[in-house]
């Protein structure tokens, strides 16, 4: 090897030295993110550090997460990855798949052992301490499970569907399970999910509204009595910002509002502010534009309609409510949302102070999965 070759390499590794340095300095002084807005979720935090955690592994695992998701410029490295990925013909990355038809479809969340049990545990644990509140479950099956037909060849996932029908046969069979899986399938062919985002679309939630009417008894209403308003043309999810995969059309967000449109005002208790419409509009302009229902999730919304000879409902939800509860306001005179991943307050004595005798317990499945917050109701006294 002569002087210049030794020269270039040194060179290089110095410039390899430098970029990693930089990286590092750059991860240690920019500020750290509490939301990603490209993923639509919270990001890990500086683990708490103790003796046990460090022994049990936890703190380490935990700082591996903090790491990742506080990696400078990471929404530009994920971007990078998956253009390369889509290059080449990966049909995965991120955990989304790249699907037919333009679809991003999210993988199905990994289970720990007896993580779902534990789940259904603390709501039957919850019905026994509040035998007065009538609960119904809607876990809603995501575009994974009713969407099969979209995803890429080599993909077989069942696991969803799987973890569904266990739910439904462990509930205890004073809770109303109420299974939107029949009808989201048999309008598949229908836009019932975001093609770059995580949510079902505002049909998907109707079909899923007119399901729960069956069970609740009243009278839901039809698609013809909804005036649809289509707010925007221009919204990529967040699977598109997720997956990094890019040339995808946008999806289109629609507004049921029905055509005897009653009054409403909306108070987001924590944040003390108070509105009459279930639709923050501004939010089209944003990156997010899911957030147009409900302005995001909050720890607590309470809603009043013009009906005021109808129930009061509680719902216990993610983000999959947001854009479901507004067709609920046609038939409950109050309307309590409860957010338990920003708050984990006393849902019974929520009920109870309200005087509400009717509960609805609505997630997504992923999140059902993979947050922790619905075992909260375990620890709630009637």
């Amino acid at each position: 090897m002569n002087r210049y070759d030794k020269l270039s390499q040194s060179v290089i590794a110095v410039l390899f030295l430098s970029l990693i340095g930089f990286v590092l300095i750059l991860n240690l002084i920019l500020p750290k993110r509490e939301f990603s807005e490209a993923e639509n979720r919270k990001l890990e935090q500086f683990p708490t550090f103790s003796f046990h955690s460090f022994i049990s592994g936890k703190f380490t695992s935990n700082f591996e997460k903090f790491i990742t998701d506080q990696f400078a410029a990471r929404d530009v490295w994920v971007g990078v990855k998956s253009s390369a990925d889509q290059a080449i013909g990966k049909k995965e990355s991120n955990g989304v798949y790249l699907g037919k038809d333009g679809y991003l479809i999210q993988k199905f969340a990994e289970m720990k052992k007896g993580e779902l049990e534990e789940k259904i545990q603390s709501i039957n644990a919850f019905h026994a301490a509040t035998p007065d509140l009538t609960k119904y479950v809607i876990l809603a099956p995501t575009a994974v499970s009713v969407l099969q037909s979209k995803l890429p060849t080599y993909v077989s996932e069942n696991r969803e569907l799987d973890a569904l029908h266990t739910v439904k046969t462990s509930l205890n069979p004073g809770i109303r399970y109420v299974d939107v899986y029949p009808v989201l399938s048999l309008h598949q062919n229908e836009p019932i999910y975001y093609k770059t985002d995580h949510h079902w679309t505002s049909k998907g939630a109707f079909y899923a509204y007119q399901q729960l009417s069956r069970q609740m008894g009243f009278k839901p209403m039809k698609e013809e009595e909804f005036d649809i308003q289509t707010i925007t043309d221009d919204f990529y999810g967040s699977l598109y910002s997720k997956s990094g995969f890019r040339n995808l059309h946008p999806d289109s967000i629609d507004l049921y509002v029905p055509k005897h449109e009653g009054k409403v005002t909306v108070d987001y208790v924590e944040e003390e502010q108070s509105t009459n419409s279930m639709y923050a509009m501004d939010n089209v302009k944003k990156k997010d534009k899911y957030t147009v229902f409900f302005n995001g999730n909050h720890s607590m919304v309470q809603i009043k309609t013009s009906n005021h000879k109808g129930k009061k409902l509680l719902v216990v939800k993610d983000s999959y409510a947001n854009s479901f509860v507004p067709f609920l306001t046609s038939h409950f005179s109050e309307i309590y949302m409860v957010d338990l991943r920003y708050d984990e307050g006393d849902v019974a004595a929520l009920a109870k102070q309200h005087q509400i005798h009717d509960m609805l317990i609505l997630y997504n499945m992923n999140t059902f999965i993979e947050d922790p917050s619905v075992n909260y109701l375990a620890n709630e006294e009637g």
